[in-house]
């Protein structure tokens, strides 16, 4: 088992001097956050402290009396450092590369901003039961909670009712579309949302004004049922007309009758463009059964590929024009935010998996968002290496998370971000 950074002190001897301190840190966060967050691009209203009573900074600006010492406000090593789990399942189970992945890219940025943070790593079975158990024992342990990273837990730990403490979630929940269930008000959802997606692309689609109907295409695989009927909701509400169409994958790959049959229907009800919820080679499958003409717009599952690009001839160019979201650790290796970060290594001859990229891309900006609600900030903007993302987490109040990631247009094989960003 991996573990994390183990804790500077008996938790017993601090209990009375922590709740003193976190007090205390409503007055000091808004001055000591900028030297802790030096370089970072996070804009942020104070949290205020949800433990112990109020207590008075020193005036620090008033004289003191002849003969006595001016009182001086703690420094942040004097304040109780901020208790942090991570909870991941184990390496050895279904979930472990993936795991290792969020592992990998938390810790390498919390190996760049660790200031006034204890850090551990809590490994669990697979199963939503054992996640359940790991986060309760947790939540009595610890200040901030990163984790589960499976949206059955995730769900299990919403439903139980029972979140107490920040809680940075690494999936959605996997509720229904008509359910009434809401977010806890301590509990961000954060993971990388195909939904997410397929809404961002009905509203660029909006924004390009083109008129006609549109198909919506999926096979029967689950992610792909979800990102049409996502993607279908938010351009009915933008009052457009999108038809869902689903082909059927005899041996893997699209059903050639299927194409066929749409190729005829594209023929005779001329769409103005296709919502393509599908992977790259059955992206690939489709433009060569529909030819070029007609516009297809998709998400992130449409570009395979990672920015560790050895392979020069490793390309598509038959996608060229095909447009997509993706988050800008895929995209974007000058923007400053993604620069800042090391490339995860690879074993010799390894290939680069785009979804194990995106997941430490994940791990990077869940550490980073937690590392600002350690701050004590509510509500704050970040330009992360998952998409720009607006956070409110208020106690109580309204409980926020947007992402918006990089519109990109496939060019000489290879997607590229476009010129105009919505």
């Amino acid at each position: 088992m991996f573990t994390g950074l183990k804790m500077a002190a008996c938790a017993a001897a601090r209990a009375t001097a922590r709740t003193a301190a976190l007090a205390t840190l409503l007055v000091l966060a808004m001055q000591a956050a900028p030297a802790l967050a030096a370089g970072d691009t996070a804009h942020s209203v104070p949290l205020l402290a949800q433990a112990g009573p109020a207590v008075a900074a020193p005036n620090v600006s008033s004289p003191a009396p002849s003969g006595v010492a001016a009182p001086v406000a703690p420094t942040l090593s004097a304040i109780t450092p901020t208790r942090m789990a991570l909870l991941l399942p184990n390496r050895g189970g279904m979930f472990g590369a993936a795991a290792d992945a969020v592992r990998t890219g938390f810790l390498t940025a919390y190996s760049r901003q660790k200031e006034n943070i204890q850090l551990s790593i809590i490994e669990t079975g697979d199963s939503a039961a054992d996640m359940q158990r790991a986060y309760d024992d947790a939540s009595a342990k610890f200040d901030i909670l990163v984790g589960p990273l499976s949206r059955s837990a995730v769900t299990s730990i919403i439903q139980s009712g029972r979140v107490s403490k920040p809680t940075v979630a690494l999936a959605q929940p996997d509720l229904p579309p008509d359910s009434e269930q809401r977010l806890p008000p301590l509990m961000l959802t954060i993971g990388l949302s195909i939904d997410d997606e397929a809404r961002q692309v009905a509203n660029w689609v909006e924004k390009e004004k083109t008129p006609g109907k549109i198909f919506a295409v999926s096979t029967s695989v689950a992610w792909q049922k979800r990102a049409v009927r996502a993607f279908q909701v938010t351009a009915r509400q933008l009052g457009m007309q999108a038809e869902v169409l689903e082909l059927s994958t005899p041996g893997n790959v699209l059903s050639a009758p299927g194409l066929a049959q749409l190729a005829r229907r594209i023929e005779q009800e001329k769409p103005a463009l296709i919502f393509a919820a599908l992977d790259a080679a059955q992206t690939l499958q489709l433009r060569s059964a529909i030819g070029t003409e007609l516009p297809i717009y998709g998400t992130s599952q449409i570009n395979p590929y990672t920015l560790n690009r050895d392979n020069p001839n490793d390309k598509m160019p038959e996608l060229d024009g095909v447009r997509l979201i993706d988050i800008p650790w895929q995209l974007q290796p000058d923007q400053s935010a993604v620069a800042r970060y090391p490339r995860p290594a690879m074993a010799d001859g390894e290939r680069p998996n785009a979804d194990l990229a995106r997941l430490y891309a994940l791990g990077i900006d869940a550490y980073r968002i937690a590392y600002e609600i350690s701050l004590q900030r509510s509500g704050f903007d970040l330009d992360g290496v998952t998409g720009r993302l607006n956070v409110n987490l208020v106690g109580g109040g309204t409980t926020y998370f947007q992402r918006q990631e990089t519109q990109a247009v496939y060019r000489d094989g290879w997607p590229v971000p476009t010129a105009d960003q919505y």
